[in-house]
C-alpha cells in the first residue's frame, strides 16, 4: 500500500479516538473538555504538517521511483516547496535529464552502427553465446550465397555454405585467409565483443578475390607471354632447321632412319608449340558480347555435342530444364564453359556414370556428376592458376571459366557433397 494511503488510514484512526476522547469528555468537568478539543486542534495542524513535510515529498519520490522504473526519463518531478527533498528532486530531475541524453546517445549511436554495419563491404556475421546467427549484413548475405531466413536462429555450422564451414575452423582471436571452392578468396577475422558483461562472438569476412586474381592475372600472363615468346621463336628456329636437315639428308642413300628422327622431331616442335599456345589463349580470352538467350536450348545444343563423345565411356547425359526468362551472355564463350564443365564430369566419372544438367530459378545452371568426387584438400586448390589433378593436365581449364563466369557476372562453386555428387553451380545475375 502507499505512503499516502498508509498516511490517510493513521490520520482517519486517530481523529476517531480523539472523536471518541471529545465524547467523554463532553459528559464531564468542562477543563477536560477543552483540553481534548485544544489537544484535536494540535494534532490536526500536526498532521498537516506532517503531510506537508514527510508524506507529500515521499509520495513525490515515490512517484520518480515508479517513472525510473518503467524507464520514462521524459517527465520530471515538481518541486514540493520544502528545501531538502526540493533538492532531491532536482537531483533526480538532472538524472533523469542524463539518462534521457544517454540514452538518445546509445540509440543514434545504435542506429549509425547498423548502418554501417549494412552498409560495410565486409561481410559481418554476429552470434549468441550458443554461436546462433543473431546478425548478418547484406554483404555477408552474398558471400555464402544464402538468404536472410535460412540463417537467423541456426549454428553457422549447420548453414549450407562452404564459407560457413570454413568460418567455424578458424580460432578465436585469430585471421586466416581462406580459397573457397567457388575461386574466391577472403580474409576471415574471428573476435568477440562484450555486451552486458558477456563476450559476444563475430565475423568479418573482407572479400580478396579481386585483388589477387588481379595480381594472378598479371603474374600469369606475363609468365605465359615471355615463354610463348621464347617457345614459339626458338621451336621456329629449330623446326626450319629440321626441315632443311631433312630435305638434304632425304637425297642421301640410307638416311631414311635419320630423316624419320627428324620428323619426330619436327612433330614434337609443333606439339610444344600448340601446348603453350593454349596457355596463350587464356591470356586473350575477349570480352563478352551479351545478347539475349535461351538458356535452355543453350544446354541443349551442348548435350548433343558431348553425347558422342560420353556414349563411348557408357555415361549417360540427362537434361532437368524448368521454364526460363532470357539470359544475357555471349553464346560462344558460354558454350565453351558448358562444354568444357561436362568435359570434366565425365573425366572424374571415367565410365558407366551418369550427368544430369538442370536449371532453375532463379537463373541457375548446375552440372551433377557422380565421379570420384573432390577431397577438401583439392576443393580450395581449385581455381588456382596451373592447378590441375590430372597426369597430363596443365591447370588451366578451371582458369579459363572462372575468367568468363567472372566477365558474366556469374557466382559459381564446385564442390561434393555429402550425398557423394559433384555439382558445379552457376547462378546468373538478376537482369
Amino acid at each position: 500500500m502507499r505512503l499516502k494511503g498508509l498516511f490517510g488510514i493513521f490520520a482517519i484512526l486517530l481523529l476517531i479516538i480523539l472523536s471518541l476522547l471529545t465524547y467523554v469528555s463532553a459528559h464531564s468537568t468542562p477543563w477536560l473538555f477543552y483540553t481534548v478539543e485544544g489537544f484535536i486542534v494540535i494534532t490536526t495542524l500536526f498532521l498537516i504538517l506532517f503531510y506537508r513535510k514527510i508524506v507529500k515529498p515521499l509520495h513525490t519520490i515515490g512517484s520518480g521511483m515508479e517513472l525510473l522504473r518503467e524507464q520514462d526519463f521524459s517527465s520530471r518531478l515538481s518541486p514540493v516547496g520544502e528545501a531538502e527533498a526540493d533538492r532531491v528532486v532536482n537531483v533526480f530531475n538532472r538524472m533523469m535529464e542524463q539518462l534521457k541524453n544517454e540514452r538518445l546517445r546509445l540509440r543514434e549511436q545504435n542506429n549509425f552502427l547498423d548502418l554501417l554495419i549494412n552498409a560495410s563491404p565486409m561481410g559481418v556475421i554476429i552470434t549468441t553465446l550458443d554461436e546462433e546467427v543473431s546478425q548478418l549484413n547484406p554483404m555477408a548475405l552474398k558471400m555464402m550465397g544464402i538468404k536472410l531466413e535460412d540463417t537467423l536462429g541456426k549454428k553457422i555450422s549447420d548453414i549450407d555454405s562452404a564459407l560457413a564451414t570454413e568460418l567455424m575452423t578458424i580460432p578465436r582471436g585469430e585471421s586466416v585467409t581462406l580459397r573457397l571452392n567457388d575461386s574466391n578468396i577472403y580474409k576471415c577475422t574471428r573476435s568477440s565483443f562484450i555486451d552486458h558483461g558477456f563476450q559476444h562472438p563475430f565475423f568479418l569476412v573482407e572479400s580478396l578475390t579481386d585483388e589477387v586474381m588481379k595480381a594472378e592475372k598479371k603474374a600469369y600472363e606475363k609468365v605465359i607471354r615471355m615463354i610463348a615468346h621464347e617457345v614459339n621463336n626458338t621451336t621456329a628456329g629449330i623446326t626450319s632447321t629440321l626441315d632443311t636437315v631433312e630435305q638434304a639428308l632425304s637425297e642421301e642413300e640410307n638416311m631414311e632412319e635419320i630423316c624419320q628422327v627428324m620428323r619426330v622431331c619436327t612433330d614434337r616442335c609443333f606439339s610444344m608449340s600448340r601446348f603453350i599456345t593454349r596457355f596463350a589463349d587464356v591470356v586473350r580470352i575477349p570480352d563478352p558480347h551479351l545478347s539475349l538467350v535461351n538458356l535452355n536450348d543453350l544446354v541443349l545444343s551442348c548435350k548433343r555435342f558431348m553425347e558422342g563423345m560420353c556414349l563411348d565411356k557408357n555415361i549417360t547425359i540427362h537434361l532437368e530444364c524448368v521454364e526460363l526468362p532470357m539470359v544475357k551472355l555471349d553464346t560462344a564463350l558460354f558454350e565453351q564453359v558448358l562444354v568444357n564443365i561436362i568435359k570434366n564430369a565425365a573425366e572424374s566419372i571415367e565410365c558407366d556414370g551418369k550427368i544430369t544438367v538442370r536449371t532453375s530459378l532463379p537463373v541457375s545452371l548446375e552440372v551433377v556428376d557422380n565421379g570420384k568426387g573432390i577431397s577438401k584438400e583439392i576443393e580450395m586448390k581449385l581455381f588456382s592458376p596451373f592447378f590441375s589433378t590430372k597426369p597430363d593436365g596443365q591447370g588451366i581449364g578451371l582458369i579459363f571459366i572462372r575468367e568468363i563466369l567472372s566477365r558474366h557476372g556469374c557466382t559459381f562453386s564446385l564442390r561434393t557433397y555429402s550425398d557423394g555428387l559433384t555439382r558445379f553451380r552457376i547462378l546468373f545475375p538478376h537482369p
